[in-house]
């Protein structure tokens, strides 16, 4: 692991003749992957937390967990910035410049994220003061929180492909099994800021396909171009749906009691999200398409077949199984159908155990899909784009 980041030849820094930048380097690649991991942990955490308790107060366990993560990788950031700016200056080192300060792109991307998520605390606590309750996760301190997260996984990813990208042997597969690792939280990044329009009642209609479409083909593409495994996109949906099944199981079996009214369910464990989206089935057909076809056609071609591909296999694995969800056979903590959170109401209960029928006068469940065809091959085309980029990256 010792050159799990290597960005220079140096062998020291100013002021230090035991820390080589390689050393330096690998530590902090490893702490921002598990600042996104402890983000990641904790903002499943406290959805759940909202879900089951209702709006305790900042300092919850899950609000800990989040901060630290975004503390993690900030200050770790920030701290080979300043290593890389004041030590002995090597134009080998792969890094950027910024206000004259260098660091990798990585770990400024990382440092950005880091105030964002401060900035959403206090931001938050104001609202809830002038506002009340969130009725929505999508709020606008929320959504300052969301990008900071986007920030630490995008910078947890960054500083591990660029070290895949400088790799070879047996070290460039470690670092791309990491990287799939990292994609997945940025997946999970994706289906948690979804949840809200992802509902099991919502998995019929052509606008959730639609929905769907205009997200994931995007992540799929860059990562199954980018990451330098066989199965990459399946790797890093695997890893998305691992992490979202052990926080289902494990985060339900703590004992929780809402605080808040008003209080329709009986509650007495912290209710969790919903069983993942079964993206995988997808992601494995992104990679077979990708096998054949990348670098034998233009990604004008190979992204509309993506985007066919995505929702054909998308609705045939998701279809029936949001059917299974609204049958008694899938009761039980381990397809979690009945999560219903503590205020939701007999009326809205009744809601979800039915699929949702189209107002009179909207568009048909056909034109719903050719939109989904549509923004999938946007999307697709874009993450082959980003993706093409990120097999650049040395920096």
């Amino acid at each position: 692991m010792a050159t799990l980041l290597e960005i220079s030849h140096s062998p020291t820094y100013a002021g230090s003749s035991h820390v080589a930048p390689v050393e330096l380097s690998a530590t902090h690649a490893r702490a921002c992957v598990v600042a996104a991991l402890c983000v990641m942990v904790g903002v499943y955490w406290d959805i759940s937390w909202h879900m089951s308790i209702g709006r305790d107060s900042f300092w919850t366990p899950a609000h800990l967990l989040i901060q630290a993560g975004g503390l993690i990788a900030g200050l770790s950031s920030g701290y080979v910035a300043l290593r890389t700016t004041f030590g002995a200056r090597d134009d080998s080192v792969a890094a950027v410049s910024f206000w004259g300060f260098r660091a990798p792109l990585g770990a400024w991307i990382s440092i950005w994220g880091c105030l964002a998520m401060l900035a959403s605390a206090p931001f938050d606590n104001w609202w809830h003061d002038a506002y009340g309750l969130d009725v929505k996760i999508i709020s606008p301190p929320h959504t300052i929180l969301a990008i900071g997260i986007f920030a630490i996984v995008t910078g947890a990813l960054l500083l591990t492909l660029s070290a895949q990208n400088r790799a070879t042997g047996k070290q460039r597969e470690r670092l791309a099994w990491l990287l799939a690792g990292v994609a997945g939280m940025f997946i999970m990044n994706y289906a948690l800021f979804l949840t809200e329009y992802s509902e099991r009642r919502m998995m019929h209609s052509g606008w959730f396909y639609g929905l769907t479409s205009a997200v994931f083909p995007f992540g799929l593409a860059a990562m199954s171009r980018a990451i330098k495994l066989k199965w990459a996109a399946t790797a890093a949906a695997a890893f998305y749906t691992i992490l979202m099944l052990a926080l289902m199981w494990i985060i339900g079996f703590f004992p929780a009691t809402p605080k808040l009214g008003p209080i329709y369910q009986h509650v007495t464990h912290m209710v969790t999200l919903s069983f993942p989206l079964l993206i995988i089935a997808p992601a494995i057909c992104f990679d077979l398409v990708m096998q054949r076809l990348d670098g034998r056609v233009s990604d004008a071609v190979l992204a509309p077949t993506l985007s066919v591909v995505f929702l054909v296999a998308f609705m045939a694995a998701q279809w029936p199984f949001a059917a299974f969800l609204m049958t008694p056979a899938a009761r039980g903590r381990f397809f979690n159908p009945e999560n219903y959170v503590y205020w939701m109401g007999p009326a809205y209960q009744a809601l979800q155990n039915h699929f949702d029928v189209a107002p009179p006068g909207s568009w048909s469940f056909g034109t719903h899909l050719l939109i989904a065809l549509v923004l999938g091959t946007l999307m697709s085309y874009l993450g082959l784009s980003r993706g093409s980029w990120m097999r650049r990256v040395r920096r």
